[in-house]
């Protein structure tokens, strides 16, 4: 059903707000890709993705642009629709301008907890044939770790070696106060697959002197304990150097 109305303003208007809409939402994705923050939302393997989407956006936006300031809209035909004209393009704009005043922020020790790093300290999505073998102890990350421990369980096969691995504290309930669990998240598209892994850290005193989501880069080696009855692969902490949180935090 239509109506003949003379709309052309409110054309032109709503016309405006996409173009508006559009611009925002190009220059949102180039600005997390020039402030470094493009990291804490996909994996690096979509950058290029993003950032093409950010400058066809501002194209697109630019060519709209132009469109109506030299070939305005004239009166026509107004469709009436279920929803008020515009709306759309208006919930797009306040998201793009939230965004860009709001800035992403790296996943804390409770966003850990909740997506479930307390269930399995060495749980792994990641295929265990990405893992480097041939690494010196010494040089593995802690997603190396844990995808050794992916294809060899058993944490006696580790028992002495060396290990530096870099991650942010969680204090986990299951652990007693001498431990907390070195974790980082793994990221395989976006943040909102991102999943966390850790290992438990054996301390010379109390974890509170610690604090919860402070990165570390941690030295020492492995040993076996039992820990909520279950045989764990622990690091034996030696030396625990605080770090400044990172500008990608994510695994891969």
């Amino acid at each position: 059903m239509t109506l003949r109305l003379p709309v052309a303003r409110s054309v032109w208007r709503i016309e405006w707000l996409d173009v508006l809409a559009l611009a925002c939402w190009g220059v949102l994705l180039l600005h997390y890709w020039l402030s470094g923050r493009l990291g804490l939302l996909i994996h690096p393997h979509y950058f290029w993705l993003a950032i093409s989407a950010g400058f066809a956006l501002l194209l697109v936006a630019g060519c709209q642009a132009w469109r109506l300031i030299y070939h305005p809209p004239l009166r026509g035909v107004r469709h009436i629709t279920l929803f008020p004209p515009g709306w759309m393009s208006f919930v797009l704009l306040v998201a793009a301008i939230v965004g860009l005043l709001i800035s992403p922020r790296p996943f804390t020790s409770d966003t850990a907890i909740h997506r479930g790093l307390s269930d399995n300290f060495t749980v792994t999505r990641n295929r265990p044939q990405s893992f480097r073998a041939s690494t010196r102890p010494q040089d593995r990350t802690l997603i190396d770790w844990i995808r050794m421990l992916e294809v060899n369980p058993e944490p006696d096969s580790y028992q002495g070696q060396q290990v530096k691995v870099q991650g942010f504290v969680v204090h986990s309930k299951e652990l007693p106060d001498n431990y907390f669990t070195l974790t980082r998240f793994v990221i395989t598209c976006c943040a909102a697959d991102a999943y966390p892994i850790g290992l438990p850290v054996k301390l010379s005193q109390d974890r509170q002197s610690y604090p919860e989501d402070q990165w570390y880069e941690v030295k020492g080696e492995m040993m076996t304990e039992t820990l909520d009855g279950k045989r764990q692969l622990v690091i034996q902490a030696s030396q625990l150097q605080p770090l400044p949180t990172p500008t990608n935090p994510f695994a891969y």
